[in-house]
């Protein structure tokens, strides 16, 4: 690998297939603009051809003055279509992989390598990206980056040195079934229609095409509901296809330094987590899982990009028995307590987190009832429903900490448990409002630094003297320098 080198043609097809993507409004919004007569029909079709053409030209030009090769232990990169660009990345700076399989580059027999780098965690995207080399070739560059971290005098790939490598995870039949049962992919689907109907609500006259049914519908009330109901179940089924798909082969492996994540069936991805790079470790556990004691563990890390979030987040175990993680975990993480005693906050706490359930619903029941009179007393179930919510934060919000370890918990729509290690917490933040003093009540947020934006935990209400405890823990130094 020591010639350059190009990516494969495939690449010509994705480049192709990335910028129509990000033209297609703009090809949308010509044909509704310019689709009135012939002259403008005429105009539309040789602005679009125009475009195609310029497209196809410069995914052409884009692959053929992309080359790489490996040189003195870097990953030597030239590439740009007027001004040539060079990019060298030393080896010993390769911080992860993510390997990925999509169905064009399975077609060829080939993978797409995406290189995240120590300190290049802050840039809209990954610091590499090789978008179709062969596997052979993927596999000698983790070799090299295996190299690069153990003996540094290693620089010749036949002399890497064998890792015994150790399996910590594979999801099984069953729990593939469950966690796409249990998961909130419903939710994305709806979304994603609903923000594609929002991008072409200036260019189709909704307003129009439905004016001539609304008499229709107003005499179809259980019709529509059905349509309703059924949209839902298919929206439903579409997400458990694409839950089973997306995690099937999931396995995890334990290396000499990282952790590698295979997952995918039609679209398979490889991700490297450095062990080193790991700051904090996250339980998430949606209402249904929790009740059947199941839960997600995620693992926030030094890496990704604006353009690969889930480089800095990465699911660990997608679905697991909450009282077996440590069992799991434990001989690969040996520095976590992973089943810490949790102090609850205080009872007066409750009344302000119910309170705080009812912002958004309370105003609406209020009106709800204003307006619709004896209708208007149905929203006071949504009211209950807010209220159990507010329970549940409270029950669930708590803190403990050890001489090295700060375990936070609390409750969005999902209860998440938090384990930060002292030397990884980047601030701690203490905060008290007005209404907080009068209660002797405080918030606790405590932030690590992953590859995008930040992470940690919050717990809201806690007891004032505990904050003060935790901030004390931190802030103390120790005189053996831990």
């Amino acid at each position: 690998m020591f010639e350059p080198k190009r990516l494969h043609p495939v690449v010509i097809v994705l480049n192709i297939g990335k910028r129509i993507k990000d033209f297609i409004f703009t090809f949308i919004a010509l044909f509704f603009i310019w689709n009135n007569g012939e002259s403008s029909k005429l105009m539309l079709f040789t602005a679009v051809t125009i475009a195609i053409i310029l497209i196809i030209l410069t995914s052409i030009l884009t692959w053929m003055r992309y080359t790489y090769r490996l040189e003195d232990n870097e990953l030597r990169i030239e590439y740009g279509v007027f001004v040539r660009k060079k990019r060298y990345i030393p080896m010993e700076r390769i911080q992860s992989l993510d390997i990925s399989e999509g169905i064009l580059q399975r077609i060829c027999g080939m993978v797409k390598v995406q290189i995240e780098t120590a300190g290049g965690s802050g840039k809209d995207e990954a610091e590499a990206v090789l978008a179709a080399i062969s596997k052979e070739e993927a596999r000698i560059i983790q070799e090299y980056v295996t190299a690069s971290k153990g003996n540094p005098a290693m620089q010749e790939v036949g002399v890497v040195q064998e890792t015994r490598n150790q399996t910590i995870y594979k999801i099984t039949t069953s729990q593939l079934i469950l966690l796409s049962l249990t998961s909130g992919g419903v939710g994305v689907v709806i979304s994603a229609v609903l923000a594609l109907l929002s991008q072409l609500d200036d260019l189709i006259p909704f307003e129009r095409l439905f004016r001539g049914v609304e008499q229709w519908a107003v005499g179809n009330i259980i019709l529509i509901a059905i349509l309703v109901f059924a949209g839902f179940v298919v929206a439903w089924i579409l997400a458990l296809i694409g839950t089973m798909l997306k995690y099937a082969n999931f396995n995890v492996i334990k290396t000499d330094h990282d952790l590698v994540i295979s997952q995918g069936l039609l679209e398979k991805r490889q991700i490297t987590i450095p062990l080193k790079r790991i700051q904090s470790v996250r339980i998430d556990e949606n209402i249904v899982r929790q009740w059947l004691g199941y839960g997600s563990v995620i693992v926030e890390s030094a890496g990704g990009s604006a353009s690969n979030k889930e480089g800095s987040k990465v699911l660990l175990l997608p679905l697991v028995k909450i009282h077996t993680i440590e069992q799991i975990l434990k001989p690969y993480l040996t520095d976590y307590q992973w089943n810490p005693t949790f102090t609850p906050v205080p009872k007066r706490a409750m009344s302000r987190y119910i309170l705080r359930s009812w912002l958004v619903i309370g105003p609406i029941v209020v009106i709800a009832i204003a307006f619709l009179k004896v209708w208007g007393l149905i929203s006071l179930v949504f009211l209950g429903l807010f209220t159990i919510w507010g329970l549940l934060k409270y029950k669930d919000a708590g803190w403990s900490f050890n001489h090295e370890q700060l375990n936070l918990r609390y409750r969005t729509i999902v209860r998440t448990t938090v384990f930060i290690k002292k030397n990884k917490i980047q601030s701690l933040d203490m905060r008290e409002s007005y209404f907080q003093s009068r209660k002797r009540l405080a918030t606790l947020e405590a932030f690590v630094k992953v590859g995008f934006g930040g992470a940690g935990g919050r717990v809201i209400d806690m007891e004032q003297g505990d904050v003060k405890k935790v901030y004390s823990w931190f802030s103390r130094e120790d005189k053996n320098g831990d």
